[in-house]
């Protein structure tokens, strides 16, 4: 018997979408467990192997061009076997690539398992905006893309309180099985919950309705050549290239700032780390919600994201004072405010494949936008190592971060003035 529309109306809609972003969610916190812990013990490692800086962002750029390559294959990868297994196969693979650090002895295999983590890492971003291109409908996308990605930040906030009782309880390669093992429970989750809206029995005919409200996508699956073809694909790319990697400079060496600048250590380290990726939380909910909000009041997709991101974008800028800010928790606001702003910026930045491309592009164009910034990561990996074995000092690192995100913003405008829909033949 078929629902009429009175029935969809009067029905108490289901929230399984909900639950799958909480999927999302803790996806992306074992995701920054695994990504961070090397940023983490830099300090210790570096005086235990004897790195310099210029070694250390060896390791970032090797991570980067593996994680670049990834998630280009990874966008289209997805967009054949779906997010289900998409996600799983990369999960996999980074937990190998995790625990191998506790085998590594040199820098050749220290490279090695920053490699298959990156490779696997590199497939996590175009699976999750995919399972949110499935399960949300554009109003809420930005929103669940907030949310989900706040599980960075979550990870982020993890790694200092678990990191150094792991540690000093059982050493650094017993922490890197630990917490690869411990993190590994996500699989099982996934495999067992995640199915497409359609195919999924607990969603009621109302929030399959709610979820397919968007007009439907009539685009068979759609080829690298055909996406590299439009300004948008480009528009999303040249963001990425240029906010991803300042977000992978606070990643990997914030913890190396506060021990140079300010003293602090693998016992220390905790309460500013956390300090600064709460407020990253609150930046990816806030900015997500913002342009869902606008668009509720009656903006346009293009005012609402571009309005937002440029709010982003001015917060951003005292992070190039960081380095002259003496009180710790002065330059830990200066630092979170910075991290806030990317994330609520990102939010946006992230659903613009899916507000302009149909669903079966939106992976490639992830995936191409993911491949930018990973090089754009490791362009600035060197840089960040340069700077600190030449001048030992972030300032510049930091007036680079405090700019890129205007930057970004008027690339993105000047590609996709209107972001309207576009239709692929």
């Amino acid at each position: 018997m078929t629902a009429t529309a009175t029935d969809l109306q009067s029905a108490r809609m289901t929230t399984v979408r909900w639950t799958i972003c909480a999927l999302l969610f803790l996806a992306m916190v074992c995701n920054y467990i695994d990504r961070q812990m090397l940023g983490f013990l830099k300090p210790t490692l570096s005086k235990e192997f004897g790195w310099s800086e210029t070694t250390y962002a060896d390791f970032v750029f090797w991570f980067q061009a593996a994680y670049a390559v990834s998630y280009l294959l990874f966008g289209r990868i997805v967009d054949r076997v779906g997010a289900k297994l998409g996600y799983a196969g990369a999960f996999v693979i980074w937990t190998i690539g995790h625990i191998g650090h506790a085998a590594a002895r040199s820098v050749a295999s220290f490279t090695a398992a920053r490699m298959i983590l990156g490779v696997g890492e590199g497939g996590s971003f175009p699976a999750g905006l995919k399972a949110a291109t499935e399960w949300f409908p554009k109003s809420e996308r930005a929103f669940a893309t907030g949310l989900f990605n706040a599980g960075t930040n979550i990870g982020a906030i993890i790694t200092p309180l678990v990191v150094p009782p792991l540690v000093l309880g059982m050493g650094w390669r017993g922490a890197f099985v630990v917490t690869g093992i411990g993190t590994s429970i996500w699989l099982l989750l996934w495999l067992l919950l995640y199915r497409r809206p359609q195919e999924h029995p607990g969603v009621n005919a109302a929030e399959l309705a709610h979820i397919t409200a968007d007009p439907a996508d009539p685009t068979p699956n759609v080829p690298w050549r055909k996406v590299l073809a439009y300004r948008e694909t480009w528009a999303y790319a040249a963001g990425k290239f240029l906010i991803d990697p300042i977000w992978w400079m606070f990643l990997f060496w914030l913890p190396d700032f506060f021990a140079k600048r300010h003293g602090l250590d693998l016992k220390s380290f905790g309460p500013p780390i956390v300090a600064v990726y709460v407020l990253s939380d609150i930046g990816s909910i806030a900015g997500g919600w913002a342009s869902s909000a606008l668009m509720k009041r009656g903006w346009t997709i293009n005012a609402a994201r571009k309005a937002t991101m440029l709010a982003c974008s001015i917060l951003v800028l005292p992070i190039a004072f960081a380095m002259y800010a003496d009180s710790l928790w002065l330059a830990v606001g200066i630092v979170g405010l910075a991290t806030a702003a990317h994330q609520g910026f990102s939010a946006n930045l992230y659903t613009l494949p899916s507000d302009v491309f149909p669903r079966s592009a939106v992976g490639s164009v992830v995936g191409i936008g993911g491949m930018a910034g990973a090089v754009g990561g490791m362009l600035m990996a060197k840089y960040a190592g340069w700077v600190l074995d030449q001048m030992h000092t972030y300032t510049p690192i930091f007036i680079v971060a405090a700019g890129a995100y205007l930057v970004a913003l008027a690339a993105v405008h000047a590609l996709t003035p209107k972001m309207t829909p576009v239709k692929i033949d």
